[in-house]
């Protein structure tokens, strides 16, 4: 028989071994998903101007090797700190041209105080919103690849492709791409790799379709700088270096309003005009309490635009009217442009990729884009610039895609996110495209 104050112990006893197990059962990491795989990139801080691509590189090249099959090389083409990682699964023909797809692993900054999570929290929220800097541009696409093969392989351990895909994550192409892809197509670990077509970073679509991308505009840089005559803040005289600058602006601000009345017309589509936004003005003359002086007129003022262009667009005509009309000589006024980025491929063709029937790849893509349920929408040219533009100045066949539907379009913006759902099915969307390109044997480079 137990006694009364022993029962009572025994019970204590039961209930502290069963506390004790709820709470290492709680305690237990969650089980590893392709949701908490994302995750855990999305929390990598990558984004200037001091992204963290040893951490980045490092995760992606251990979760590469955690899947059957693949191989992994890291380049080191600039600097140390600026690695590339490139993963392939050798295909059953390397005599075949070989598909590269392509995700950068920076990000654009971020400011905490502006997000209702912290952006590299990657916190999930109940609805299924996964917040970071990076969820849609474009961390989500670099796991998918990976997850999209994880599950191809998972399925069918055999799966051998015909043709070689290689993956690779690049850095700074945020920042133009300068040490990142443009350094990447020009080396010989990349001729090696006969890349026959090149899959890029997309956008999201804000409706049922899927967005596909056969070209980029092209950025410049154009600052505009005005001389005149300083003199006194009272006077009152021709040819200052503030009246020509405004008078210039003027110029390019109408120029801006015929290009955008012709999207508001619905005649063209943003992405389809040529684009020139004023992003900053230099003048004035700084006095000693960090002011400006206020009785002088200064004889410099510059202004500065990001122009972007359509592959349509004749660079050379673009020029002129700058010469002619933004910045003419007989105003006092000069010009200088950075032109970030190729125009024309080595044929000096547009840079743009054939949507129709002359492209194989293009009848391969959508196909396979179908055989998973998704639709897509009429091909655009994006308005931004992607690494995508590299690999077209080659020849070399080239889409941008993300399958992101029915999600609203945050890249760059505060509480950047992107749904559970919707990255779950972009992975069974790579999975479609991943075997039917890598399967097909009739296109080589065109």
């Amino acid at each position: 028989m137990v006694k009364p104050n022993m029962r009572i112990f025994i019970l204590s006893t039961r209930t502290l071994v069963f506390l004790t197990l709820f709470s290492i059962t709680t305690q237990q990491e969650v089980p590893e998903t392709s949701i908490t795989r994302f995750q855990e990139y999305l929390r990598i801080n990558t984004a200037h101007p001091n992204p963290d691509y040893s951490a980045a590189v490092s995760f992606l090249n251990v979760l590469a090797k955690s899947i059957p099959n693949l191989q992994t090389r890291t380049l080191y083409l600039t600097t140390p700190q600026k690695p590339l990682l490139l993963v392939t699964l050798p295909g059953s023909n390397p005599s075949l041209p070989s598909i590269l797809f392509n995700s950068h692993l920076d990000s654009v900054p971020a400011e905490p105080s502006k997000w209702v999570h912290h952006p590299f929290s990657a916190v999930k929220t109940d609805d299924g919103k996964i917040f970071a800097r990076g969820a849609q541009d474009d961390k989500c696409i670099a796991i998918q690849y990976l997850e999209a093969l994880r599950n191809i392989i998972l399925k069918d351990p055999e799966f051998k492709p015909v043709r070689t895909l290689h993956i690779c994550y690049v850095p700074d192409e945020e920042i133009g791409g300068l040490d990142g892809m443009a350094k990447f197509v020009e080396s010989n670990e990349f001729k090696q790799l006969n890349v026959g077509f090149f899959l890029d970073e997309g956008q999201a679509s804000t409706t049922n379709q899927y967005r596909v991308f056969y070209a980029d505009r092209s950025p410049w840089n154009l600052v505009i700088k005005a001389t005149g005559m300083p003199g006194h803040g009272s006077r009152m005289f021709d040819n200052s270096a503030m009246e020509n600058l405004m008078k210039s602006i003027e110029v390019v601000s109408k120029f801006r309003e015929n290009q955008f009345d012709l999207v508001k017309a619905g005649v063209l589509a943003n992405s389809e005009v040529i684009s020139a936004n004023a992003v900053y003005l230099k003048a004035g003359i700084p006095s000693t309490n960090g002011n400006f002086v206020m009785n002088m007129q200064p004889s410099e003022a510059e202004a500065g635009f990001d122009v972007r262009l359509p592959p349509t667009v004749d660079p050379d005509l673009l020029k002129k009217r700058i010469a002619d009309e933004w910045a003419p000589a007989t105003r006092n006024l000069s010009y200088h442009i950075v032109e970030k980025g190729p125009l024309r491929d080595y044929k000096g063709r547009p840079l743009m990729t054939a949507t129709n029937d002359s492209n194989p790849w293009w009848i391969v893509f959508k196909d396979a884009v179908e055989a998973c349920g998704g639709e897509l929408m009429k091909p655009e040219i994006l308005s931004s610039t992607t690494d995508a533009r590299y690999l077209r100045q080659l020849g070399i066949p080239t889409l941008g895609f993300s399958p992101m539907k029915n999600t609203p379009i945050l890249l760059h913006d505060h509480n950047e996110y992107l749904k559970d759902t919707v990255f779950l099915e972009g992975i069974k969307v790579y999975e479609s495209i991943i075997k039917s390109l890598t399967s097909f044997e009739g296109a080589g480079p065109l």
